[in-house]
């Protein structure tokens, strides 16, 4: 799998372009656009590699995650995956003729050659979402570097992510973690210096 990081947005939002090496079929997770701006240089780099995109997922609906979304859908008429209990959040976009997709804990996502299942990891939202491919991960908001996305929102539950996170800790150690902010890291890692794996601390970053 190739994957490409655009940092987008006021809140530095990881949006990923993956893409199955020979079939060039090509996913792009979180476009968390601020300005309009910010995705001529995506759709610039989908060009030059000659990328057809299949999808655009989103790992929960927060507008950090989902706004650029309606603008890659207009322009590759393409499909967009959220979680069921996520999708309110993406029902105002303009309807195009590509349906979305209501994803559920289990449902593969295949591009090429390449496939990531759904896992379900409640705790920020309740439709959080990871990607999980082979020794990949794309963990949104549920894990970051040395840290874990915010649970004090509404749809915030600390028990559930705790929850989250050991699914998440079952993971091989070598598991490549490629969050919705800051810097990638691996599973093995974080278990050994992200307190929230290791002690389940109630205290909240980001």
């Amino acid at each position: 799998m190739l994957i490409e990081t655009f940092t987008v947005g006021m809140l530095s939002t990881n949006c990923y372009v993956a893409s199955d090496h020979d079939s060039k079929e090509t996913i792009i997770i979180d476009p968390g656009l601020d300005y309009t701006s910010e995705a001529y240089p995506i759709m610039e780099f989908i060009e030059q590699a000659q990328l057809k995109v299949k999808y655009i997922i989103n790992t929960h609906g927060h507008n950090d995650h989902v706004k650029g979304d309606a603008i890659f859908q207009e322009k590759y008429d393409v499909p967009i995956c959220i979680h069921k209990l996520d999708a309110y959040f993406i029902e105002s976009l303009p309807k195009t003729k590509a349906e979305n997709i209501l994803l559920e804990e289990g449902n593969l996502v295949k591009f090429g050659k390449e496939i990531l299942t759904v896992l379900h990891t409640p705790g920020h939202t309740h439709g959080c979402i990871c990607l999980v491919g082979d020794h990949i991960a794309f963990t949104g908001d549920t894990l970051f570097a040395g840290g874990i996305g915010r649970t004090d929102f509404p749809e915030g539950s600390m028990s559930d992510m705790n929850r989250s996170l050991q699914k998440l800790e079952r993971l091989p150690d070598s598991t490549l973690i490629y969050p919705g902010h800051g810097e990638s890291s691996m599973i093995g890692e974080e278990k050994r210096v992200n307190p929230f794996l290791s002690d389940r601390s109630p205290d909240l970053m980001f």
